[in-house]
């Protein structure tokens, strides 16, 4: 992928101040790109220091290797959503992990792209942008390069990168639409497990519901911040816990784990400036609910 920009107007200080301005570099990737000589002004590699002159074109190269070795490859049948030069957006199945790990070390999500990678001739590092728990189903983003990575991680922090959710509660709300803020801590002793607690980080999570039945509800949920297990939490909290889930609920005769979805999400590619938005089915585990 190549980045490129043309002085139209005579405003920079400096090649630097195009590629934070402009590019939106963090200074780390700017150091990385300029050492390694791939800002380029008008074909040829320059000191970046230097004030650009109208007509200037800069580029940006972010074709170079990296170091792949940290994730073996492993073929898989990747149900890829979305895909271009710069992002990769896969329909990801419960029951796999998106990180590689003592006891998925072989068989994550990461193990499947990396063999994608290989396939596609892409020397690149695998870098997930939106994370799901192992058991939660949906749509996993993986940036193709350091800059796309940064850019979208930017747009979630500033939501702009918009996720919304599919889950089955237990009952039934009081109100069919609402927002739930409750601030997310990790529980004390426990390494996974989260709950609400006065002195957490700030959790917002918007809801509506979907579809009723006498026991459990369809809800959809737009997360406004991304705490780990926010919705979970959440729902467990005002008492009425994902159907499935053993850490915050219980079992169900319905489902073998949480049911829970990210069936859409929403932001702007980082090259084209055009939002993209993507949806994908809710699972077959989870159609009971719409039945």
């Amino acid at each position: 992928m190549i980045l490129k920009f043309i002085v139209k107007e005579d405003k920079y200080s400096s090649i630097n101040q195009i590629l934070k301005t402009e590019f939106n570099l963090s200074n780390r990737l700017m150091t990385k790109l300029i050492n390694n000589r791939m800002v380029i002004l008008n074909e040829k590699s320059c000191d970046t220091r230097i004030k650009p002159k109208i007509n200037d074109v800069i580029m940006i190269y972010l074709d170079y290797e990296e170091d792949t070795f940290n994730v073996k490859p492993t073929k898989m049948n990747l149900d890829i959503v979305y895909e271009d030069e710069g992002i990769l957006v896969i329909n990801k199945n419960a029951g796999m992990t998106v990180h590689p790990s003592l006891r998925h070390y072989y068989n994550s999500l990461s193990n499947g792209v990396r063999y994608y990678f290989d396939k596609i001739g892409l020397n690149k590092k695998i870098r997930p942008v939106n994370r799901l728990d192992k058991d939660t189903s949906g749509l996993v983003v993986f940036a193709k390069n350091e800059y796309i990575q940064e850019c979208l991680i930017k747009q979630m922090s500033n939501n702009v990168f918009k996720k919304e959710y599919l889950c089955i509660i237990s009952g039934r709300l009081e109100k069919r639409s609402g927002t739930i803020k409750l601030p997310i801590a990790r529980k004390e002793r426990s390494i996974i497990e989260r709950c609400v607690k006065d002195d957490g980080q700030v959790a917002i999570t918007h809801y509506d519901v979907i579809k009723e039945k006498e026991n459990y509800s369809l809800v959809k949920c737009i997360l406004e911040t991304g705490r780990t297990h926010q919705i979970r939490v959440h729902m467990s909290y005002i008492g009425h816990p994902l159907i499935g889930d053993t850490l915050y609920g219980c079992k169900s005769n319905l489902i073998a784990r949480q049911a829970l979805h990210c069936y859409k999400l929403s932001f702007i590619n980082p090259v084209s400036n055009e939002r993209i938005n993507l949806k994908c089915d809710l699972p077959s585990d989870m159609k009971f609910a719409i039945i």
